[in-house]
Parts: structure tokens; C-alpha cells; sequence
């Protein structure tokens, strides 16, 4: 260090010199956490309407926990490899559990309108065209069947049905069930979709209706929602986007739900609603994109083409905009803070399912699809959703979200969200951890690292013009493959202001070359295609690194968050072509680098 410390080092300075005195206890160490925040049942009305008609909340909970359970559609008992921690059922917040009260004989919905023509188009064997008249519906901001079907009296008996199921198997210091819903905005066919989590109990919850996308398809009123819901209730929310990938652009966007450009005010309410981000997930991933990313070697990874608008005139091909991919909208964020003093895209990152069939599952080899009917191999080869709609091996066995907490509950669990110390896996359960400094050096651990600097998701003042020092470990999952390397990728702003990126090899598994253009060589490939299997003789099972940024500017805004990949494994679809006996399609991998994606440090220089 300088001779310039910063009020923040001054404060680290005195809390080190407290816990050394003994006057304050040194806080404890957090825990790794896995958790999946996005999961639907038989009460969001797609996942019903294929083919998931009696997984409830109450099945979720005990998959996640690790008890064997029945899948939906081909009632076979299927078990997870390793239970979870954290589990998030969030059913759509519009029309909740409505075929499903049909299907069972509720009679305050058989008798409406919408019950007499859903009864006739399932009887016809055409549920398909329920399922398109409703997203219709709420993409227009209702109609005839939805103004019927969101009443209060209606929608109570299935919110009160959820609740009691969280708090049933919420089990603190065990395993938390969080109350939660997807709030599931689509305008124009552009996925604005928000998983809204709450820390509060049964109790509280009873107290208020989800906000739906039938109330507004603003983000905007969302939050203004959950700010008075808050205050009102005494309750904290966190607000997650998810599929950014197929949101046309507009997840990650310049301009408000208006058109207008964003302002100071905006920036605040969203930064402070949403603090993290699900950038993997079934239908793909959403770090960032070939074409946005040209010289990221490991950019094209389980893209996702469709859309989920379902209107006849649309090709369905997902456009590659900037505020369709995480690290676009990380750097869009430096450049809005510059302008408005307020960075609305400071978001930590984390992956989940966004199953519809109540079953948690992102292993490769244990995947249970994206719908019910995506069940067994043979179903896979159907398109269910249009005729230039994905088949099954369209979708991703992905993700999951891991934690740092200070225990397993819901209140700590969320304080992480809300500090950002979180990062996302594809499905894989490697451990990482993340820190930034003035002063660490290559001999931390992660407690030296921890109290000397910040975690992810935090941030670093200007110090006295040296480079950030940074601390990475990671380690394989237990079960799984061993790692290829560690990366940071750094995003900066020039000194004309101009959004710039760069992925840096930091740490590498043994016995590589580097290229000529500095990259480095492969770790090889040691799946084999006939057998769907794979051998840990490359790779290695803990990788570190200690890294000094070497053009870092003290005077440009950045932001650096670690990438951690595995060496190949086979993908979903060969375990299930092996099973076939049939030849892989092309229009796959038959391997894939699992990784993690840490939360980011930023740094901001000083005004």
C-alpha cells in the first residue's frame, strides 16, 4: 500500500485492531450453500397444461430435500444425487393453479367461462390451445378469461395452498423453503420475467396477493410494489430477472418501459430491488454471446434460439442485442453510473432451473427436461410448442445457485443475495471464492482474504493509484469433473468512456502450451461418445490463483468477476442417445465445459 489509505482501509485497519484486542468478535465464516430460486409446479398453468398434473409445491420441496419422488408424466421414482439447501417454488403469479382446479372438479372454476372452453379443448385433446389463449391474454394485459380468472376470491385458495407448503418444510439451519412466484411480464413477445423472493413467513404473506403481470407489465410498478408491500408488511423482497437471453434486448436496456432514457431515479429502484441476476438456466445461457464477445474463446456456450413469444407471425430466433446477455449489461452499467452518478446494472449473478415438472434437476446425467412431457428420450424428439419450436436437446441441464451465508435460512440466505455473495453454476458443484484488495497477497486463505478485502459482489474505493489485487480458489465438485482453469474477465471504460472486455487465464491445469496469440492450449476431451462417460485423468481437482490486473487505470470504472470451467463431460442429450442406441445429432454437443460464473468487485475511481 501507498501512503494514501482510503476511509474503507482505515475501517478494516480498526477492525482488525479490535478483534486483535479482543473488543470485537471476528465474524464467522460463511457457508456454501446450493439452492435452486426458480421452480415450477402443477400450479403454474403451462407446466399443467404439459403434462405436469399433480407434482404440488410439496413435491418440489421433498426432491429438493433428497427423498425419492415420482416424475409427472411417465410415473417413474426419481431421486436427486445430492439434496439441495435452498429451494424457491415459484409458480406464475397469473391465474395460479387455475387447469389445475379444472382438471380436479373445482367447481368456482368449471363454472367460468374460460373452465367451459378449457374443458372442451382438453377433452379435444388440444390443451395446447388453452395454453395459447391464456399467454395471449396476459401478453395484451388481459381479456375476457383473465379478468374472470385474477379475481381475489379466486386467487387466494392456491397462494394460501403455497404458503403452507414453505413453511411445512421450511426447516432453519437445515434446509430453507422460501415463499415466493414468478412475475412473468412478456410485451411484445420479450421475456421481462422476474422471480420475486421474500424472507417472510406464512403469517405475513397471508397479508397480500402476488404482484402479477396482470396488475402491470412495468418493471416499474413492479417495484413500487414491493417498496410499499415492504414497509407495509415489514417484509424484505428481492426481485431476480431471469432470461435475459430472450428478452429482444429489453432486460438490460437503455431506455424505460416508456421509451424515455433511463434516469438517476430508475437506476436507484432497480439497483436496489434487484441485486442479482439468473444468467443460466434451462433455456440457455445468458453470460454472453459469440457474436457480442469475439474474442472470448469460451463465449458459445448452450445458446438458446427461441423466444417464448408464441404468436404465429414471429420466426421465434432470439435477436443478439446488448441487453439480452449479462456481460453487456455489466458494462452498459459502467457506462450509465459515469452519466448518472447510479449504476442500475451492479448485479451479482446466479443460476437455476425454471423447471416446469416440480423436480429440481440441472446433472447432466439426471435430468428430468424442461416440461413434464420432456420426460423420457423418446418424448424429446416432439415439438410441443409450434412447428419450428425446441425439441428437449434444445434446452440446457442447468443451473444452480450458490450462497455464502452465515447460516441456512431465510433471512441470512437472502442477506446474501441482497450483499451479492452468490455465483452461479451450470449445474455442477464447484466451489469458488472470490476476493479483491490493496493488499492481499499470494499467501491468503480465504479468512486473511476476506477481512483484508472484499468478496464478491463488493466493491473497491480508489486507493493510491496501485492495481487491485486479487485471491481466487476453487475446487472440483465432489461428484463431478475436475477443472480446466480459472479466468477474470475484467470490463472496463476507456478513457473516451467506451465499454471494453477482456478474459484473462489466470490458473490452468497442468502440462499446458501456450499459443503464439497468448491463449492457451485445450485441456483435451476424454469423454467417450459410446459410452457417455468420461475420465478425470486431465484436469486438476483445485486450481488458485493470486492475480495483479496488469492494465489496470486507476482512473477508468471496471468491474471483475472469476470464470471457472470444467474440463469436457457429456452433455444431456448423449447420455440419452446412448440410451436410444442412436447416432447424436449435430445440431448438439455431445460434450460440454460445465462452469461458474462469480458474482463481480467493481471498482469506481474516485470523483
Amino acid at each position: 500500500m501507498g501512503s494514501k489509505p482510503t476511509k474503507n482501509l482505515r475501517r478494516k485497519a480498526l477492525a482488525l485492531a479490535l478483534v486483535a484486542s479482543g473488543s470485537l468478535q471476528a465474524e464467522p465464516a460463511p457457508t456454501l450453500l446450493w439452492g435452486d430460486t426458480h421452480l415450477h409446479t402443477s400450479y403454474s398453468f403451462d407446466a399443467f397444461l404439459f403434462n405436469n398434473r399433480d407434482t404440488t409445491p410439496d413435491t418440489a420441496y421433498r426432491y429438493a430435500k433428497g427423498l425419492p419422488v415420482l416424475h409427472p408424466m411417465h410415473r417413474g421414482r426419481i431421486q436427486i444425487e445430492t439434496p439441495l439447501d435452498f429451494l424457491v417454488v415459484s409458480d406464475h403469479a397469473e391465474i395460479t393453479g387455475i387447469p389445475l382446479r379444472l382438471y380436479t372438479g373445482d367447481e368456482q372454476v368449471a363454472d367460468t367461462e374460460f373452465g367451459k372452453f378449457a374443458r372442451a379443448k382438453i377433452a379435444e385433446g388440444n390443451p395446447g390451445a388453452v395454453f395459447k389463449r391464456l399467454v395471449a391474454e396476459a401478453n395484451s394485459g388481459g381479456g375476457d378469461f383473465i379478468a374472470e380468472l385474477n379475481q381475489p376470491s379466486i386467487r387466494q385458495s392456491p397462494w394460501q395452498d403455497m404458503l403452507n407448503a414453505a413453511d411445512r418444510h421450511n426447516q432453519p439451519g437445515v434446509f430453507t423453503a422460501f415463499i415466493g412466484w414468478e412475475w412473468s411480464s412478456t410485451p411484445d413477445g420479450a421475456n421481462l420475467h422476474r422471480i420475486i423472493v421474500t424472507d417472510g413467513d406464512r403469517a405475513n404473506a397471508s397479508q397480500y396477493l402476488p404482484f402479477s403481470s396482470l396488475d402491470s407489465q412495468r418493471p416499474e410498478d413492479l417495484w413500487a410494489w414491493l417498496a410499499q408491500t415492504s414497509a407495509q408488511h415489514d417484509t424484505r423482497f428481492v426481485s431476480i430477472p431471469h432470461n435475459m437471453n430472450i428478452s429482444k434486448g429489453q432486460m438490460f436496456d437503455d431506455v424505460d418501459s416508456d421509451g424515455a432514457a433511463i434516469t438517476a431515479e430508475y437506476a436507484s429502484l432497480r439497483a436496489r430491488w434487484e441485486p442479482i441476476a439468473e444468467v443460466t438456466q434451462i433455456k440457455g445461457d445468458s453470460e454472453t454471446h459469440p457474436l457480442l464477445s469475439p474474442n472470448d474463446e469460451f463465449a458459445d456456450f448452450e445458446r438458446y434460439r427461441f423466444l417464448i413469444d408464441t404468436r404465429p407471425e414471429t420466426n421465434h430466433v432470439a435477436p443478439i442485442e446488448e441487453g439480452a446477455y449479462a456481460r453487456t449489461a455489466l458494462l452498459r452499467g459502467l457506462e450509465l453510473e459515469q452519466k448518472l452518478g447510479v449504476n442500475p446494472y451492479k448485479f451479482g449473478m446466479i443460476g437455476s432451473t425454471d423447471a416446469h415438472t416440480s423436480i429440481a434437476s440441472a446433472e447432466e446425467n439426471n435430468f428430468h427436461g424442461k416440461m413434464a412431457y420432456d420426460g423420457t428420450p423418446e418424448s424429446k424428439f416432439t415439438r410441443r410448442i409450434g412447428d419450428d419450436g425446441p425439441l428437449g436437446w434444445d434446452y440446457s441441464a442447468s443451473g444452480l445457485t450458490a450462497v455464502w451465508a452465515s447460516e441456512n435460512s431465510r433471512s441470512a440466505i437472502l442477506d446474501a443475495f441482497e450483499r451479492k455473495e452468490v455465483y452461479a453454476t451450470t449445474g455442477s458443484r464447484i466451489a469458488l471464492q472470490f476476493f479483491a484488495g490493496w493488499d492481499l497477497t499470494a499467501a491468503d486463505q480465504p479468512a486473511d482474504a476476506r477481512r483484508k478485502g472484499v468478496a464478491m459482489g463488493g466493491d473497491l474505493t480508489a486507493g493510491d493509484g496501485a492495481a487491485p489485487r486479487f485471491r481466487v480458489i476453487a475446487a472440483r465438485d465432489p461428484n463431478g469433473a475436475n477443472l480446466d482453469r480459472i479466468q477474470i474477465v475484467k470490463g472496463w471504460l476507456n478513457g473516451a468512456g467506451e465499454p471494453q472486455e477482456q478474459v484473462f487465464d489466470i490458473a490452468l491445469s497442468a502440462g499446458r502450451q501456450q499459443r503464439p496469440d497468448g491463449s492457451w492450449a485445450t485441456v483435451g476431451n476424454s469423454v467417450d461418445v459410446d459410452s457417455a462417460s468420461y475420465r478425470n485423468d486431465i484436469g486438476a481437482a483445485q486450481l488458485s490463483a493470486y492475480w495483479i490486473d496488469p492494465q489496470f487505470d486507476a482512473k477508468q470504472r471496471a468491474f471483475y468477476y472469476a470464470r471457472v470451467l470444467e474440463i469436457p463431460t457429456p452433455r444431456h442429450s448423449l447420455y440419452d442417445f446412448v440410451a436410444l442406441q442412436q447416432p447424436h445429432p449435430d445440431s448438439q454437443p455431445t460434450s460440454i465445459q460445465e462452469r461458474a460464473y462469480s458474482s463481480p468487485i467493481w471498482y469506481t475511481p474516485e470523483q
